[in-house]
């Protein structure tokens, strides 16, 4: 029955079609009386419309009849989001005038609100009204600036102390949204499709940008990359609540001039089908979010997402998942999100949250602690620092001054093996890293990347030697003791021939032994990666276009240590490379997007080095496997052992339904064949070919890739 209900949701959703109009234009409020009136008439229609109602039902109160006052009262009014009229301010000779505008007011019909880009925002007016009555009342629109001058003097009604917090509560109102996470702290969520939109623009020859630190903040790309301007262009007009929240706006938003946040569910739908399996009909993942999002001031900001997902996968994403799943009886880790527990026929069930929350106290430093995953490169894959292993605590701070850009990033991570599991409990151990970003030209980037891992050993904790964001942690590590941890650096580089075009690297180094790394004998302890890659935006002049190509390889037995805990990994998964080590592979990636509708393609051409089986001789690609069980100590190279040759494809076309949200209807379609030297219980020859429907918030990065 959900297979039904999720394939009926599917087919209903790409039914839906979206209209394409330009509504750059503000709009005032209507009264059905002007209803068929031309744009260029509904202010004057409104304005006539009002003052003919206000001078109609307006009585004069006896004492202004029997003193013939003449005079001016001053009224400031707005139509708020619902259409309904809310007096904001009043002055006027007599408490009885007051009483008499405030009837009136209160007796105006609810009429269409005022529409910015066709959502409704409420609208402010002052309003001169003239005893004797007469025609000639002008109606005045207040700016945004008046609106937030006013509302802040209060200076109006004339109300008590004690009338004024009695209504605390009704004066909570929003002012016009007006996006404001686009020049937040906020981070941009991790999505390979969403950062190829503005990368373009964010590495311009003569821009002093840093890139390969991510997720990147809203506030340091909107100078480049008008995130608003953009998503204006796709807003649709859609007069209805449910209609806007749907293709244009957040679910709930709320703005003040000292606060803002923005409600939404997200989701996760896909109904597929794996012809690899026998089993069963239909693979399926049933993912709904819950995310809050928003800032307090200029300087703080918060986010927060929650998952509840069940699913089952294509049948080699299962055979992964199952390979690293936990001690404790949980049957799998799912990639990149966490533990599961079984659901229903052979599926998962997998819970994840995420969450953190941004201070910057000056300019040029920002400071998040939270739960979640970052990512260091220019690639699609990192051999430093990736996003594919599950979330995980962190603090981190930025500081972006002159050419640079320092990142640190200090982790808590778990280690979920049966061996090391005490009492039902992970395992914790600790990375301390730093990532130095310089810009030593207008075309060139370097960087410099240092990080140490160290377990609780000793009830050792988090040690605070690491905390000195400035100190060079290889020094540290040796001061606390030979085994006090495991350290690895690498270096990144990224060169811009143009506008058009920049090439980018990185080179991992996990040995310090000189001597063994350039021996040339190959051994063991030349534990080395390197990363070469070129990204071409608007290719061969087609307007967004975009092409990259991307070579990775790295050496047995990087990333592995003799203390298992101390290798670079977590929750089973590495913290850099999905593969692990001993691997070299070929990218190939498309990118195109027109309006609200992208395609992309992925190509990888890949060869590893497995192991024969867990007991034996270990050639160097499981990270979480004790390197005294190599075979030999030279003579290693990459694809040793069970020599496996991958090819993978995915091609993926679909909608953007909602471009705040970055909601998308989409199908995919991935073909993956597995060719291995030898057979085992782990590792054997397969061929998969798996096709997708799905209606997905498209805020993190799934690799299907393995």
């Amino acid at each position: 029955m959900k297979y039904i209900l999720l394939l009926l949701f599917i087919n209903v959703s790409f039914q839906i079609t979206a209209q394409d109009v330009n509504l750059s234009s503000e709009i005032y409020p209507e009264f059905p009386e002007c209803e068929n009136v031309d744009y260029q008439d509904q202010a004057q229609c409104f304005d006539r419309t009002l003052i003919s109602y206000i001078t109609s039902n307006f009585q004069l109160p006896e004492i202004v009849i029997t003193e013939n006052y003449k005079g001016q009262l001053t009224i400031i009014f707005e139509v708020d989001e619902e259409g309904e009229f809310q007096l904001i301010y009043l002055d006027a000779a007599y408490e009885e005038l007051k009483e008499e505008v405030k009837r009136v007011f209160e007796s105006l019909p609810i009429i269409k609100p005022a529409t910015y880009n066709g959502r409704p925002i409420h609208m402010q007016f002052k309003m001169p009204l003239r005893i004797p009555l007469q025609d000639n009342v002008v109606l005045q629109p207040l700016e945004k600036e008046e609106e937030i001058a006013l509302k802040v003097e209060g200076s109006s009604v004339e109300v008590t102390e004690e009338e004024n917090i009695l209504t605390e509560y009704e004066k909570i109102k929003s002012d016009k949204f007006t996006s404001p996470e686009y020049s937040s702290e906020l981070n941009i969520p991790l999505s390979h499709e969403y950062y190829a939109r503005f990368d373009a623009q964010f590495n311009q020859i003569g821009t002093n940008t840093h890139s390969a630190s991510k997720p990147l903040i809203y506030s340091e790309v909107n100078r480049y990359y008008d995130f608003e301007e953009q998503r204006d262009e796709l807003l649709q007009d859609r007069s209805t609540w449910a209609g806007r929240k749907l293709w244009n706006e957040h679910l709930v938003r709320f703005q003040t001039d000292k606060y803002w946040f923005a409600i939404d569910p997200g989701f996760d739908l896909q109904i597929g089908k794996d012809f690899e399996q026998t089993e069963h009909d239909f693979t399926y993942n049933n993912g709904r979010q819950f995310i809050v999002q928003g800032g307090l001031g200029k300087k703080f900001n918060f986010y927060s997402v929650v998952y509840e997902s069940q699913g089952r996968f294509a049948e080699y994403y299962n055979r992964y998942a199952e390979s690293i799943r936990p001690a404790g009886g949980d049957p799998a880790i799912v990639p990149g999100r966490g533990v599961a527990k079984t659901f229903m026929d052979e599926g998962y069930d997998y819970p994840v949250a995420e969450g953190y929350l941004s201070f910057t106290p000056a300019e040029f430093i920002n400071i998040q602690f939270g739960h979640g995953k970052n990512f260091i490169g220019d690639g699609y894959r990192s051999l430093i620092l990736s996003d594919n292993a599950s979330p995980y605590p962190y603090l981190k701070l930025n500081t972006n001054f002159w050419k640079l850009k320092y990142t640190n990033t200090w982790m808590s991570l778990r280690d979920v093996r049966p061996a090391v599991v005490n009492s039902g409990s992970y395992r914790t151990k600790y990375i301390a890293n730093h990532y130095l970003s310089l810009n030593v030209t207008k075309r060139l980037n370097l960087g410099f990347f240092e990080s140490v891992m160290w377990e609780n050993d000793n009830d050792r904790g988090f040690d605070i030697n690491y905390l000195n964001p400035v100190i060079f942690y290889r020094a540290i590590e040796f001061a606390t003791g030979a085994d006090g941890g495991n350290a690895i650096i690498g270096l990144t580089g990224k060169y811009k021939f143009s506008n058009q075009m920049y090439a980018y690297g990185q080179w991992l180094i996990d040995e310090f032994s000189s001597g063994d790394v350039f021996g040339g004998e190959g051994s063991w302890k030349n534990k080395l990666g390197f990363q070469a890659g070129l990204k071409y935006f608007n290719a061969f002049n087609v307007e967004n276009l975009f092409l990259q190509a991307e070579y990775n390889q790295v050496r047995p037995y990087t990333y592995s240590h003799n203390s298992i805990t101390l290798n670079y990994g977590h929750n089973n998964q590495s913290m850099a490379h999905f593969w692990g080590a001993n691997f070299r592979e070929f990218i190939g990636v498309a990118r195109y997007k027109q309006d609200r509708m992208y395609g992309s393609a992925k190509l990888i051409f890949g060869e590893r080095g497995f192991d024969f089986s867990e007991t034996g001789d270990y050639y160097g690609q499981d990270i979480y496997r004790n390197e005294e069980d190599r075979p030999f100590d030279t003579g290693v190279k990459i694809g040793q052992g069970n020599t496996t040759n991958s090819i993978y494809t995915e091609l993926e076309a679909g909608y953007i339904v909602n471009p705040t949200t970055n909601l998308k209807l989409f199908a995919s379609f991935i073909y993956r064949d597995f060719d291995v030297q030898t057979k085992t219980t782990a590792n054997f020859d397969n061929s998969t070919t798996w096709i997708n429907f799905g209606l997905r918030t498209d805020i993190f990065n799934w690799y299907f890739d393995y």
